[in-house]
């Protein structure tokens, strides 16, 4: 079923009394539910909503009423239709714990009053939790009624096929999956029998009046203590300190041993191994939303994630041998990964790189699709002379070679003139990025001289209009 805006109008006017004035779409996240703000003449803004994967919605009205029967701060279902795809929620405006994290941070530092509103949203997660022991209804959960095996492998595929395969990170695959199965032992040990949120998060934490309430909770399933509360203290973007995380891990250990008791050492153990699923989860997401659905903006999380992850192998409590995840995990936080958000600009940037093609072209992590590549092992390789082995095409003496040869000349001033068409238009129709990529056999000579001479050469006509971004994939 497509979305129809006047089922969804008819609904809010049948559920006021009044007409609509205003009906305005939220911009979509990460899901494929859709969100409306409706306002009226004589009564405050509601928000209406469509989905129509009715399971899911069911699985929100029923943890929705459970919530509110125990004082959990959560948005009322006012009304839902016959088809179960549409229904109104109160409105709860919109900032996000997310947002007031960036709105109100200095020099990268969290005010002390985002810290306290952080800290009010651990003093209410055990209770969430809690509602697993408390008879919440978890046969409607969707897709599964546990975070189980299952799920776990969903998640781990889900990052080795649409992140690792797609961002080019090599890998045994049987090493590799030897690994899964040693960590979903492990984790599977952990307690499960607690409501896990799922997508536990600063974006689906906003606040009201100062204080906190939680949507988008849907996913929600059986599952083990230590998840959400990895997944709000690993949250990419929030870039969450070192030092604060533990200080708010702290906090909610004293909180949760009101509840149930509490040991630290156990936990943390645990604690690293689910904040190392959740995210791989993430990176999954941005994956799958970014490379294969080529939104973009999913990639810049990449950068936190990595940072995350590298906290994590550097401070590991976990005792557990799975070397072979954990190479790969290092694989990334030393790929060019890392840098995507050297390439966050309000200016055309233009990516250079150069290549060996026995390695494969690079992959374009702007979610554009690709740029040019120029092939260039038709011209003559300074690579088959021993005298320059340990020269590179930053040298003036491969450039000397190559320049003495009236094609390399012909090819240049082909090239640049192409990408010159390009970057003119791209600039009028104010793009973001291009890829240019150069390739030879060893990526040391043919292929760097003409990447730096293209960087020069943008870099003396355009100047200040263009951001150049060089990168040589085969130089150490």
């Amino acid at each position: 079923m497509t979305f129809n805006s006047l089922v969804l109008k008819e609904l809010a006017e049948k559920y006021t009394g009044q007409r609509c004035q205003s009906f305005h779409k939220i911009p979509q996240s990460g899901s494929n539910r859709l969100y409306f703000r409706i306002t009226f003449a004589d009564h405050e803004p509601i928000m209406g909503a469509f989905n129509k994967n009715v399971k899911e919605n069911e699985a929100f009205f029923s943890f929705t009423e459970f919530f509110m029967e125990h004082e959990i701060n959560v948005p009322e279902v006012l009304a839902v239709d016959d088809s179960r795809m549409y229904y109104l929620l109160t409105d709860l405006g919109d900032e996000t714990l997310y947002f007031h994290l960036i709105a109100n941070r200095v020099g990268g530092v969290p005010a002390p009053e985002t810290i306290e509103l952080y800290k009010k949203v651990l003093k209410q997660l055990p209770r969430l939790q809690m509602a697993g022991k408390q008879g919440i209804d978890f046969s409607v959960c969707y897709p599964r009624g546990i975070f189980d095996r299952q799920s776990m492998q969903w998640d781990l595929n889900y990052f080795k096929y649409y992140f690792l395969k797609l961002a080019g990170i090599s890998f045994d695959e049987q090493l590799l999956e030897d690994d899964f199965q040693k960590l979903m032992d492990y984790l599977l040990k952990a307690d499960s029998n607690y409501f896990l949120f799922r997508d536990f998060q600063s974006r689906n934490i906003m606040i009201v009046d100062d204080d906190v309430y939680f949507i988008d909770y849907q996913g929600g399933r059986k599952g083990a203590l230590q998840y959400d509360v990895a997944s709000l203290l690993y949250d990419g973007k929030a870039d969450l300190s070192p030092e604060l995380r533990n200080e708010l891990l702290d906090f909610y250990l004293d909180e949760l041993s009101n509840y149930v008791p509490v040991n630290r050492n156990k936990f943390l153990q645990s604690f690293d191994a689910f904040a190392l699923i959740r995210i791989m989860q993430a990176f999954g997401a941005y994956g799958f939303r970014g490379f294969y659905e080529r939104k973009a903006h999913f990639l810049l999380s990449i950068p936190f994630a990595i940072k995350n992850i590298k906290y994590i192998l550097e401070n590991c409590r976990l005792q557990l041998e799975i070397p072979a995840l954990f190479d790969v995990l290092k694989r990334i936080t030393e790929s060019e990964l890392a840098d995507l958000s050297m390439e966050v600009s309000d200016k055309l940037v233009v990516e250079i790189n150069s290549f060996s093609y026995k390695k494969g072209i690079p992959v374009d992590y702007s979610g554009n699709g690709g740029g040019f590549v120029f092939d260039c092992r038709a011209l003559p390789n300074p690579g088959r002379d021993k005298f320059y082995e340990n020269f590179t095409g930053k040298d003036e003496v491969v450039a000397e070679f190559l320049e003495k040869y009236d094609e390399v000349e012909d090819f240049k001033d082909s090239v640049f003139n192409l990408i010159k068409l390009s970057v003119d238009n791209y600039l009028e129709r104010k793009f973001t990025h291009l890829t240019v990529s150069f390739g030879c056999t060893g990526g040391q000579h043919r292929s760097v001289y003409f990447a730096e001479s293209l960087a020069k050469y943008l870099q003396e006509t355009y100047n200040q209009k263009i951001k150049i971004v060089l990168k040589h994939t085969n130089l150490k």
